[in-house]
């Protein structure tokens, strides 16, 4: 009798442990005998994965913590390297977190593991040297931006266009009873997405209470991550017309006027829930100059790198001031700006294309280690 099929994981944030999760679900509902060990989070061993590593673990932000925890880095790619070649497993797919699983992906390809990466390093945007080590060492790599493919192409990678996970969630959301908001009124409601990160939140808060104070007749609802500790927002005293609205963000943005949002994947669940907005950005005057010696790309929003044009108004650095987001958000509330996005984001839906991203993935996935079998 054969052995059973075994999946190996790898995740390393709060985002691939959802991604992965919906992975191990449908490999699970293609291969019911499958044997899945993962590094990721609660969802992952949830869905049935094998824990080894949390990702709680592993969370190192920006250059300094890395530096810092430079030791500590270099015992867990040991520790994963040891795992997986004990384990042996007929697949290894490693989930975004590049900067660690670029590096497995190495190891993997020099001990003949097959190596599958769904959502390919943005190596589009900055460091394309890491395209030779895609080229060298991953077997199969699935994206989950359309523009990537041709970038790939240039380059010698034959990637796979699986859809993007975020439309997943947007579709189950909608499904929901949660879609018919509870803060949907007719007062004019904008949602505030200051970021996950603490940095993040620090550099956008001030500003978006300025615009709050300048604003008094509008309501402006903060969507807070669900796991950040709420408590960090202590520092900040909100005014009358703000509110806290943590593990809510569908709902806050489903029940908004428009929103001001800080540039990530939060810019492309906005657009795909139909909300006008505003993308925000502000980081450290020397970590920016650097930036902008390295960073390849016309825009910074996944929107308007989707379409390839200024479809959402980007107020970076200098131009992140409360009195140009209030007269963007103006021309979104009551102006032709508000269509012209939203025409903007039916061509987008479009260019995205359905849910079912990790589904694809896990048949493909499959259907490999079962040929692999044969």
């Amino acid at each position: 009798m054969n052995r059973a099929r075994k999946y190996y994981l790898v995740a390393g944030e709060a985002s691939g442990d959802l991604h992965g999760a919906n992975l191990i679900k449908a490999i699970k509902a293609i291969d019911a005998d499958s044997d899945i060990r993962c590094w990721g989070g609660d969802l992952m061993r949830d869905a049935g994965g094998k824990l080894v590593s949390h990702y709680r673990e592993r969370a190192f932000m920006g250059l300094w913590e890395v530096i810092k925890n430079i030791r500590s880095i270099s015992g867990f790619l040991r520790k994963a390297k040891e795992d997986i070649l004990a384990w042996k497993p007929d697949v290894l797919v490693l989930i975004d977190n590049p900067g660690f699983n670029m590096r497995i992906a190495k190891f993997a390809h020099e001990k003949g593991i097959p190596v599958h990466y769904y959502i390919a390093p943005k190596v589009w945007a900055w460091n394309t040297g890491r395209v030779k080590g895609i080229r060298a060492n991953v077997d199969a790599l699935y994206s989950i931006l359309p523009f990537e493919i041709d970038f790939f192409k240039k380059h010698g990678v034959n990637a796979t266009y699986v859809g993007n996970p975020v439309m997943d969630e947007i579709a189950s959301f909608n499904q929901s009873q949660k879609a018919k908001s509870q803060y949907a009124d007719s007062s004019i409601n904008i949602a505030l997405l200051p970021g996950s990160r603490a940095n993040e939140i620090d550099n956008a808060m001030p500003v978006m209470l300025e615009l709050a104070a300048r604003k008094p007749d509008w309501k402006f609802r903060v969507a807070v991550a669900p796991s950040f500790d709420l408590s960090f927002y202590n520092r900040y005293a909100l005014l009358h017309n703000m509110e806290l609205c943590q593990g809510k963000t569908y709902e806050v943005l489903s029940g908004s006027t428009a929103a001001v949002v800080t540039s990530g994947t939060a810019t492309l669940e906005t657009a795909l829930l139909n909300v006008p907005q505003v993308v925000c950005y502000r980081v450290a005057a020397l970590t920016y100059a650097i930036g902008k010696r390295v960073i390849k790309v016309p825009y910074i929003s996944l929107v308007n790198l989707i379409l390839n044009k200024p479809a959402v108004p980007e107020l970076i650095q200098a131009d992140f001031t409360a009195e140009k987001i209030a007269k963007q958000l103006q021309g979104l509330v009551e102006g032709p700006e508000r269509q012209a996005q939203l025409d903007d984001y039916t061509l987008l839906a479009s260019a995205v294309g359905g849910p079912g991203a990790s589904a694809r993935v896990g048949e493909a996935v499959v259907g490999f280690v079962k040929k692999l079998r044969k």
